[in-house]
């Protein structure tokens, strides 16, 4: 994959995210909060955006979404790394709670 193709995959799955992120915060702004891991400051930002705006915001170069997953423990429960499959949904279960949690204390 060469840069021009980074690039245009970046821009799409920031288009795709933002509309994402507009569509979850109106349908029901306390789930996209928590799904999204955005603030009450940013959702009503994205929410008041034109399609003009997304399309322009969208075009930038950076990725505008990050993985929210930033240890170890999460990941391992993720993958259920070295687990049997039985375990899989215990797994999940753990890694949403342990997420939801530091959802709570960044809002």
């Amino acid at each position: 994959m060469n840069a021009d193709q980074i690039l245009t995959e970046i821009r799409e799955a920031n288009l795709s995210y933002l509309m994402l992120a507009q569509s979850l915060i109106r349908a029901d702004r306390e789930q996209a909060l928590f799904r999204l891991g955005i603030s009450e400051d940013t959702a009503a930002l994205l929410n008041t955006l034109s399609p003009a705006q997304i399309m322009k915001i969208a075009s930038g170069n950076t990725l505008l979404c990050r993985f929210r997953m930033d240890d170890d423990l999460v990941w391992g429960l993720l993958t259920s790394h070295g687990k049997p499959a039985a375990n899989d949904s215990v797994s999940r279960l753990h890694a949403s709670i342990l997420m939801a949690g530091r959802h709570q204390e960044a809002a």
